[in-house]
């Protein structure tokens, strides 16, 4: 049975006994904890802490899956694997123990020319909780289990919870007996190698404390309304289905292992070490598909780098099979062919996932080539010097300069023989973060003690922010750090940090620059604010100097902000709305925003593609923020539920954490999004907006620069200004100038070449009178001197390979020709066959004339080129060649 087909059935089955059919979740987690969804019962998380209301009294799903803390044992055995689809059927205070495990017994062991599984019942072993004698009464009076296949367990096997207090409870697993060609009888308690887990059924009845580990805790009662949270590995029943020995002989990844075969002749089941080759291909390559397929794009954080490490390590694995040239196309089309059966969204995006894909396999391609020598060369020096660990700034460089993960050194490293000193690599990555965030907490906390902010948080709360209102109003001074340190007051000329009870100055974040503005105190002080920021959560501190009086804390105050900065920055960040949702509709959903900066009058907005955005599609996405200009929509800020937010179509921003209430920003019915910034009232407002252009900033990251209102006309005026001036050079109208300029550039570019070959004949014409003037030194024809300032190397290099090639018969020949150009000096060295065969060598030479000309050369010893920094030294070069071939002839 093909793994599609038993996907269908179960979806079936509980759709037809009154279980709403939940499609699955995306992989990206909707969940602050998790990085990806790792298990079945995830998306149903609110429900059973009772944080949403479900949907219906019962769902059943077949939910996509990704765990990677064991990435490095993938390949090494046939159990471990990243991407696995959980077939899950789910009770809201319905049906409980004995509903699961009567749906669970007829699916499994119905036949299958009546929907079911066909596994034989004497086949199936059953394990419960340590003391859950009702479960194991219904598996043995209501199912007719015998008691002999039914075994209890403890805690750890056979109890679940979420880790954190709140609902948990007993589990009672199926177990299938592949036979004794799998190890000793006994069940599931004494081998689970034989007796292979298929289906958990979770019986939440349970609500428990705070506690360590999956035992330390306590139960504090039962939960008022009882839960059913089962989960059946796809795979796992695939591989008893289609009766093959793991996982990854299963119809979705032998698939994939066959094409691996077919790029590399390389056989399954041959070689121990190709085996886990072939197992990484398979499990990675799958597994990138989905991910790419769900929106996740490569990267060096979060997500991005968990795609980035296993696509890298499945293209490396291909390599040591002997792949010499790009194979991701290929291996990407059969799981979308595979994979499609059950996701036909994966068909429909094929252009999209192969699109990011190869991308990422050309610039890890670029980065093997370069990294593979660096580490080559690193191999050989450290066992030259007779060690047998690789330094960990070795491993840092080849990660921060050519991207090779930690594990790919790991890996290429003990093939040579050799270990990583990694808690070196560790450290090296841990000061670069701390940099990092060194240069975020300078710019947030002016290097201050975070303790006094905290102290300030503490004591007066969180600051009220009334900037949505207005941009002014009456406050009060309850924190002040002079130089980082908290100070009852601050005199004029000194720099200071204020905390406000209430404020209308924005903090920076969400991309938006912090406001300016002035404090004035009711003694006549006055504080010019240039910054505010919000080094710990809902404190906002402003940071500028006092110019007039004193500052005292506890003084009243009126704060003030820069109305016209203000409004510039709400025009920008209005317009990177309708920048994103613009980008959007035209590139698909994974033009998900990156990161932005709201400023005045411009702004900068990242957002994800693997390719660069054609021009042409640039320009449609500036109409069509413009046409939304011209159409004069309002804007409106509105508090509800994250969930509501969602309900209603609202985007988040990727990476951002969100509490339960949210301010969701809407621009008419064109766009949609959770913002905490400040915006204009109607697009009219925002006059226009002009995309500068788009850049890539990273793998799979792109750039938009724009500029909006007033900045954007003057850029237009100058434009026009600079159009105006090149109609009147080339007497052409605007549409002209185009093909007009084009024109003469190709004429110039003609000209040129012309130049360069009346040139370079002209330094070729003295080829001939050079050989015949050249030096006999102890039989060897030496040919030395100047060529013409402004020759380049290029022809340099022609000239001295022809005047050698005129020297005539067996006579050992050198020609050193020197000229300046560009204000260096240059020289090119050759000799031949009969000159190298006594001791002359051009590259010897090379080095003798560039060390007198202050630089350095090389080449090979027939034909070798130097330069310097000192064009004077010229002569003392050329003395210092011919001195060196007395020597050495």
């Amino acid at each position: 049975m093909e793994s599609a087909e038993i996907r269908r059935r179960w979806l079936s089955f509980f759709e037809e006994r009154g279980h709403a059919v939940v499609p699955s979740a995306s992989l990206i987690a909707d969940d602050p904890t998790l990085l990806l969804v790792n298990a079945g019962m995830v998306p149903f998380k609110p429900y059973f802490l009772g944080e949403t209301k479900p949907p219906a009294p019962r769902a059943t799903s077949v939910q996509k899956c990704v765990r990677t803390p064991d990435i490095e044992e993938v390949g090494k055995t046939t159990r471990h694997g990243t991407f696995f689809q959980m077939c899950g059927n789910f009770s809201f205070g319905d049906y409980f123990k004995e509903g699961a495990i009567k749906y669970a017994w007829e699916l499994l062991t119905s036949s299958v020319a009546d929907g079911g599984y066909g596994l034989e019942p004497e086949k199936l072993w059953i394990t419960v909780y340590l003391d859950d004698d009702e479960a194991e009464t219904i598996w043995r009076d209501v199912i007719g289990v015998p008691a002999e296949r039914i075994q209890r367990l403890g805690k750890k096997d056979n109890f679940w919870s979420m880790g954190v207090p709140g609902p948990c409870g007993p589990c009672s697993e199926i177990n299938y007996d592949r036979g004794p060609e799998f190890g000793v009888e006994g069940g599931p308690a004494v081998n689970d190698e034989r007796y292979v887990e298929i289906w958990n059924l979770v019986f939440m009845q349970y609500e428990r404390g705070a506690g360590d580990g999956k035992e330390d805790f306590p139960i504090l009662g039962d939960l008022p309304s009882k839960n059913i949270d089962t989960g059946l590995g796809l795979e796992r029943l695939a591989m008893i289905l289609q009766g093959v020995q793991n996982m990854y002989e299963t119809d979705t990844l032998r698939v994939v292992m066959d094409k691996a075969t077919e790029l590399t002749g390389v056989q399954y089941g041959a070689a121990q070490n190709t085996d886990v080759s072939m197992r990484v291909v398979a499990d990675h390559i799958r597994t990138s598909v989905m991910l790419i397929g769900d929106g996740v794009t490569p990267g060096n954080e979060g997500r991005g780098y968990v795609l980035r490490r296993i696509m890298r390590r499945a293209i490396r694995n291909m390599r040591l099979m002997g792949a010499t040239g790009p194979v991701v196309q290929d291996l990407v089309d059969v799981v979308i062919n595979t994979m499609g059966q059950q996701y036909p969204e994966l068909v429909t995006d094929r252009k999209r996932i192969e699109t990011v894909a190869l991308a990422e396999e050309a610039a890890f391609l670029k980065a093997v080539k370069g990294g593979t020598n660096i580490l080559d060369t690193a191999v050989t020096e450290t066992k030259a010097a007779g060690g047998t660990v690789l330094s960990g700034d070795k491993a840092f460089l080849l990660h921060d300069t050519w991207g090779f993960p930690i594990d790919l050194t790991l890996e290429m490293a003990a093939e040579q023989g050799l270990s990583v000193d990694e808690p070196g690599f560790r450290r090296l990555m841990q000061e670069q973060r701390d940099r990092a965030k060194a240069d975020a907490k300078a710019k947030k906390t002016g290097h201050a003690d975070m303790s006094a902010y905290r102290e300030i948080a503490d004591g007066s709360g969180a600051t009220e922010f009334t900037g949505y209102a207005t941009n002014q109003g009456e406050s009060t001074i309850v924190g002040l750090l002079v130089n980082g340190v908290s100070a009852p007051a601050a005199s004029e000329g000194d720099d200071v940090e204020v905390v406000l009870d209430r404020t209308p100055f924005y903090a920076e974040g969400g991309g938006q620059l912090a406001d300016q503005g002035r404090i004035k105190l009711d003694s006549g002080a006055v504080i010019v604010v240039r910054d505010v920021q919000q080094p710990v959560p809902g404190v906002s501190v402003h940071k500028g100097s006092v110019q007039v009086g004193e500052v005292t804390v506890g003084a009243s105050a009126y704060a003030a902000i820069d109305v016209n900065r203000r409004r510039a920055i709400a025009r920008a960040h209005s317009a990177t709305h309708l920048t994103h949702q613009a980008l959007r509709d035209a590139l698909g959903p994974t033009a998900a925003q990156a990161g932005s900066e709201n400023s005045p009058g411009r702004f900068r907005f990242d957002f994800g593609s693997p390719n660069a955005v054609p021009g042409t599609v640039l320009t449609d996405v500036e109409q069509k923020i413009n046409d939304v200009l011209s159409r004069e929509l309002d804007v409106t800020a509105e508090i509800m539920s994250i969930d509501e937010a969602k309900k209603q179509g609202a985007i988040a921003e990727f990476g951002e954490k969100y509490g339960e209430r949210v301010r969701v920003v809407t621009i008419g019915d064109f766009s949609k999004e959770l913002c905490g910034g400040t915006h204009v009232a109607n697009t009219a407002q925002l006059g226009l907006v002009k995309l500068l252009g788009e850049s890539s900033i990273g793998s799979g990251v792109r750039r938009v620069e724009a500029l909006v209102g007033v900045d954007a006309y003057n850029f237009l005026a100058k434009e026009h200004t600079v159009v105006a001036q090149l109609q009147e050079l080339v007497k052409g109208r605007p549409e002209e100038l185009p093909e007009k300029i084009a024109s003469m550039l190709g004429k110039l570019k003609d000209a040129e070449k012309e130049i360069e070959k009346f040139r370079a004949e002209k330094v070729l014409q003295a080829a001939a009178g050079l050989a015949e003037n050249a030096q006999d030194i102890k039989g060897v024809a030496l040919v030395v001197g100047t060529v013409p300032d402004g020759t380049g190397a290029d022809d340099l290099r022609k000239l001295v390979l022809d005047v050698r090639g005129r020297i005539q018969g067996d006579r050992p020949a050198v020609v050193a020709l020197f000229t300046t150009a560009n204000d260096r000096p240059l020289t090119v060295i050759a000799t031949n066959e009969a000159a190298r065969e006594r001791g002359l060598k051009a590259g010897d030479l090379v080095r003798t004339a560039a060390k007198t000309l202050g630089g350095g050369g090389g080449g090979k010893p027939d034909v070798a080129q130097g330069g310097g920094q000192n064009p004077a030294a010229i002569p003392d070069a050329i003395a210092a060649v011919e001195r060196l071939v007395v020597e050495t002839a």
